[in-house]
């Protein structure tokens, strides 16, 4: 056989990719499509955001486009692993996340808008420990709880006691900072694993005693820091201080309010352009979508989180082996959590914590965090039916 006639034989490029047992064809597409489309929707509103008064009017926006450039090559590294070799990696993963956590707290950590959870990289960059703690304590909970009981679908005691001891030292970590809202989403992935694997009902019971006991005690013995107080407080009656407590939640439903239907335009809304929203192109940026796209445009903001969401759970559903369940299972509990809780609180259902929205916020470690658990996705996705 001449190479001529090899090379005529070979299959193209295009139809290798598109071949049925192609990598391509195996990847959740739509799942894909909505995150590249809350990207793109992200980086217009910090543009929007920022614009007035970002270093060279394009500065945050560069340095958010750079991070989801980076974002998606740890997504796509994410995904090209086998996700059942990962299980292996867990501990390693999980150990080097509560080595950032304790650094924090170290002379190395930083404190930015009131919570030291930072390590200062120079270069104005900047690393947050605490959202890698997500990735790691979800991987070393799925690896514990995927191995059940012998004759059961249950998983062992012993393996419990340990997803509860990993999570009581990185929420402990967590609470050091203090970074309340980072510590809730915590709380959430260790629940969702534990139902996710069938632990028994008494236990889920006695556990939510406890979390219960445990909010009282923070209240009871005022063990939360005075502007974490004063966020409740505005929660309560946002009306007791709008100039000081309540401001935030005061301009965050004056800004979604104006936007009405279909919004004032990119670039057209007056509290975005004025500034009156703090944190308006991190914690707050759905408010910039409530007053400039309006509300079909937060609405689509939300339907496509949801799209993703729902990909997540069928992920989830299909997959052939527990470790791959638990790890889409508590991903999709991580995004729905935090996307409840941050678009709650710009319209006033939630009180404000310092949560981002999944890929749509500026952040660095918040969007590698994301994209890496996209990737987790899609690597079960890819490789779902291949567990006997």
């Amino acid at each position: 056989m001449t190479a001529r006639t090899a090379a005529v034989r070979r299959p193209s490029l295009l139809r290798r990719i598109t071949a049925e047992s192609s990598t391509v064809r195996r990847l959740d597409g739509l799942m894909l499509v909505a995150v590249a489309g809350l990207c793109v929707i992200g980086t217009l509103l910090v543009w929007s955001s920022t614009r007035t008064w970002a270093p060279g009017s394009t500065g945050l926006v560069k340095k958010h486009l750079l991070n989801e450039t980076i974002g998606v090559v740890l997504c796509v590294i994410v995904a090209a692993v086998d996700h059942r070799a990962m299980r292996a990696y867990a501990p390693l993963v999980f150990l080097l996340s509560l080595v950032g956590l304790a650094l924090v707290i170290t002379p190395l950590g930083a404190t930015i808008n009131g919570s030291h959870s930072w390590i200062l990289l120079g270069g104005g960059f900047a690393v947050q420990p605490s959202e890698f703690a997500k990735v790691g304590l979800l991987l070393i909970i799925a690896m514990l709880l995927a191995q059940p009981a012998e004759g059961t679908d249950r998983p062992r005691a012993f393996d419990v006691t340990l997803v509860l001891f990993a999570a009581a030292i990185t929420l402990g970590l967590v609470m050091l900072q203090p970074d309340l809202g980072t510590a809730l989403v915590l709380a959430v992935i260790t629940a969702a694993g534990l139902i996710i694997a069938g632990v028994r009902k008494r236990l889920i019971g006695v556990l939510t005693l406890v979390a219960g006991a445990g909010v009282f005690a923070v209240f009871y013995f005022q063990m939360l820091e005075p502007y974490q107080v004063a966020r409740f407080t505005a929660f309560v009656d946002p009306s007791v201080d709008p100039r000081g407590v309540g401001y935030n939640s005061t301009q965050s439903l004056i800004a979604i309010g104006s936007g009405q239907l279909l919004g004032k335009g990119l670039l057209g809304g007056g509290q975005t352009t004025g500034r009156f929203v703090p944190e308006q192109h991190t914690d707050f940026i759905f408010t910039v979508a409530g007053e400039e796209f309006g509300f079909l445009g937060s609405v689509t903001v939300v339907l496509l989180l949801g799209v993703v969401l729902l990909r997540g759970l069928k992920i989830a559903r299909q997959c052939e082996d527990r470790f791959g369940t638990l790890v889409a299972g508590m991903i999709v509990c991580w995004f729905a959590f935090q996307t409840f809780i941050n678009v709650g609180m710009t319209i006033g259902i939630m009180p404000i914590t310092g949560l981002p929205l999944p890929f749509v916020s500026y952040g660095g470690t918040a969007t590698f965090a994301n994209l890496i658990a996209i990737g987790l996705l899609q690597a079960i996705r890819i490789r779902r039916q291949s567990f006997n």
